[in-house]
């Protein structure tokens, strides 16, 4: 715990009045708006995400070789490098903090321009030229952000002949079987993913080469109701963020409330290669007794999305 405290206090989250190596109010404080801050899930609770995401930013570009390998190298120095090389008009994917082939392709292609060996590797040699060759304007629009609503935009504007992802993580089978059989009728190929981790859905998300993905979560107790898409080093998913509008304007009148929707970076989301969201439904009872119409909202919600997939007004 000492070790943590230490971490979140360099971090600029200060753990006081605990005392090293206790888990206080303070230290529960602390962890909760760095949860907040890294969108991930507030619940206080030290766990696997959060000791991971803890590191991660820790991680300042030049403190490490970065390149391609498995499993991939993933910190803020990768989302720092991914940001500027998409400044520079070399495209790197979506900034997600996690080196991949496309990231490596983008340092190669740098290297290239700067008369380096094109090795995707970034070294110190790499990291002087990129630094060398940085706009001098403050906050360049990304290029990754561009391709990524042309991409969008130039989608087929219906489901037929698409791949969609429907994922849960246990106790929403019949509400994502009715999904399933719903967005099949609209002439999409279905993927369903039962499995309660979200690296592993997005893995095979990822694998189907799904267009889009929605994940279903049973939202009970202290949990909230809402509808997050990928956002993390001041990059969202404009997809993401499309879709996630339109699920809680079907979704909202369903439920009977309004489902508001929020940018965050838990695994499934920041891993999935394709507009992705996560919904998360309650009370459990209304749930039950409305499977057949919230099946028939979230079809219509991706039906609608397919024929305007993101806001011509953005960016």
């Amino acid at each position: 715990m000492a070790d943590v405290q230490r971490r979140l206090s360099a971090l600029g989250f200060d753990t006081l009045p605990d005392r090293l190596g206790y888990y206080g109010p303070g230290t529960r404080a602390a962890i909760e708006a760095f949860q907040y801050a890294r969108g991930l899930r507030v619940d206080g609770i030290f766990g696997p995400q959060t000791w991971a995401a803890l590191v991660e930013a820790g991680l300042k570009l030049g403190d490490r070789l970065l390149y391609q390998r498995q499993p991939m190298l993933r910190g803020d120095d990768v989302a720092d490098l991914q940001r500027r090389l998409s400044a520079l008009g070399f495209d790197t994917g979506r900034v997600d903090g996690i080196f991949g082939l496309q990231t490596a392709r983008a340092v190669a292609e740098l290297q290239r321009n700067v008369g380096l060996p094109p090795d995707g590797i970034c070294g110190r040699r790499t990291l002087s030229e990129l630094f060398r060759v940085m706009p001098r304007r403050g906050d360049p629009e990304l290029v990754t952000s561009v391709r990524d609503r042309e991409r969008l935009r130039m989608s087929p504007r219906t489901l037929r002949g698409r791949t969609i992802a429907i994922g849960e993580e246990g106790g929403l089978d019949a509400l994502v079987s009715s999904l399933c059989r719903r967005v099949s009728s609209l002439g999409a190929e279905v993927v369903p993913i039962w499995h309660p981790d979200g690296s592993r859905q997005a893995v095979v998300a990822n694998a189907a080469g799904a267009d889009a993905y929605v994940g279903l979560r049973l939202a009970s107790g202290d949990l909230r109701c809402q509808v997050s898409f990928y956002s993390g080093y001041k990059y969202e998913s404009a997809g993401g963020r499309r879709l996630a509008d339109l699920v809680s304007l079907h979704v909202s009148p369903i439920l009977g409330t309004a489902l508001p929707t929020a940018g965050m970076s838990v695994p499934v989301l920041r891993e999935t290669s394709m507009p992705a969201v996560v919904c998360e439904i309650g009370p459990p009872a209304t749930v039950v007794r409305g499977v057949a119409a919230l099946a028939g909202a979230l079809a219509g919600a991706l039906a609608a999305w397919a024929e305007d997939p993101v806001e011509e007004s953005a960016g």
